[in-house]
């Protein structure tokens, strides 16, 4: 007898015993659905969170550098409390890196205040009002939707234009083109040259802003605002030598010290990426060892019913072995039953996961997706077959003369 007959006999001999036991059998998965429920909901919240925040971030370019006064992640009272003794970025910094930089494609100063805005009998009480230059797309990644950017004359006369995100126009336009109008921002009228593209949902976008010339915004809002300098790498394999050029512009333009610490802050993406990835390691971490507990009282569960199951059917193991039925062929049999019981439950647990995912949308980016479900009826099967296996071992292993001796 080959493997493939003894594992279709296996197969049809597991089913006929589950069948004949269904009370047993439903009772005896709760706990694996339970289990596999955990690893399901678990990895899909994982996938949705990894979704989500990649979204949020998006807008981040990964080959851009933000100078600022302070870390963007800083953890704990005293870091923040350092970071606010740091000088604030200035102008005169900013000129300095675009004159000394030879790996930066772009450098862009960006100061920003949030403004009331107005248009007739429309507005908002708060808007993110940003005074740059011309570079401003290319190292925000921004793209306009109608009409134009700031040009360069624009921005270095000072001219009161704007180009505005997708939301304020449409909550101030509604249906109307915005394009020659004019808004009033705190009092102030510009007029609208351009409209940018929706950026959607990430947390760092620039759909509900208006974008100034930076002389004008000097002019208006702040004399003396603190900047975020924008570096954009030439390239984005270099964009570590970026970095520490950037660095030591910065530290000889402030006259730092050699071994004195840096008094400001190079952020990129990155940092985001590697807290994320910290979080998702420990919510991971506490799912695994919830999940390995659920699946561990499932599969004891499992375990003493395969006992059970072994024990009323000493004499059928018995009469097995005696027309020639070989050891591995009781051990795969009662292997099957097990993982089969386990992947029902496996199945149940997906049912129920399916529309648990579709809640989670509302929060979440989350999808139930091919990966998350193969691998948890990997994981139930695997289940089945490590809580089975010393029953089924303890069935291969009867003698067959007293096996029929059972009553």
């Amino acid at each position: 007898m080959n493997f493939l007959t003894e594992l279709r006999e296996g197969l049809l001999i597991s089913w006929s015993a589950i069948r004949a036991n269904k009370l047993r059998s439903v009772l005896t998965t709760l706990g694996i659905v339970i289990g596999i429920l955990t690893v399901t909901l678990m990895g899909t919240a994982i996938e949705g969170l990894n979704r989500s925040f990649v979204n949020s971030i998006s807008s981040i370019s990964t080959d851009v550098l933000y100078v600022s006064r302070q870390n963007w992640l800083i953890m704990s009272r005293q870091d923040w409390l350092q970071s606010q003794k740091n000088p604030k970025v200035t102008l005169p910094e900013f000129e300095a890196v675009q004159r000394n930089m030879t790996l930066a494609a772009a450098v862009v100063p960006v100061a920003n205040v949030n403004e009331p805005v107005k248009y007739h009998k429309r507005g908002s009480s708060s808007i993110s009002v940003f005074g740059t230059t011309e570079q401003y797309p290319a190292t925000s990644g921004l793209t306009v939707a109608s009409g134009r950017f700031l040009s360069a004359a624009e921005c270095d006369s000072g001219r009161p234009v704007c180009v505005i995100g997708f939301d304020m126009a449409t909550n101030l336009f509604r249906n109307e083109s915005p394009l020659g109008e004019k808004i009033s921002i705190a009092g102030h009228e510009f007029e609208i040259v351009g409209v940018l593209e929706k950026e959607g949902e990430s947390s760092y976008n620039d759909d509900n802003a208006a974008i100034v010339p930076l002389q004008q915004y000097l002019y208006t809002f702040q004399h003396v605002p603190e900047y975020t300098i924008q570096v954009k790498a030439k390239n984005i394999d270099q964009i570590d030598d970026t970095k520490e050029e950037l660095r030591a512009v910065l530290r000889r333009f402030r006259h730092i010290a050699p071994g004195d610490p840096d008094n400001f802050a190079i952020n990129q993406q990155d940092q985001f990426l590697e807290l994320f990835h910290r979080v998702a390691g420990t919510i991971g971490l506490v799912g695994l060892f919830i999940t390995g507990l659920a699946l561990f009282v499932g599969g004891i569960g499992i375990m003493n019913i395969m006992f059970v199951s072994v024990a009323e059917r000493t004499r059928e193991i018995g009469v097995r072995k005696a027309i020639g039925a070989k050891r591995r062929t009781i051990l795969l049999q009662f292997l099957i039953e097990a993982a089969c019981i386990c992947l029902i439950g496996g199945v149940i647990a997906i049912l129920i996961a399916w529309p648990a995912t579709l809640v989670m949308q509302k929060a979440m980016p989350a999808t139930l997706s091919p990966m998350i479900v193969g691998t948890a009826l990997l994981v139930s099967a695997l289940t089945g077959v490590l809580s089975g296996f010393f029953p089924a071992w303890r069935a291969a292993r009867m003698n067959p003369v007293d096996a029929l001796r059972n009553e």
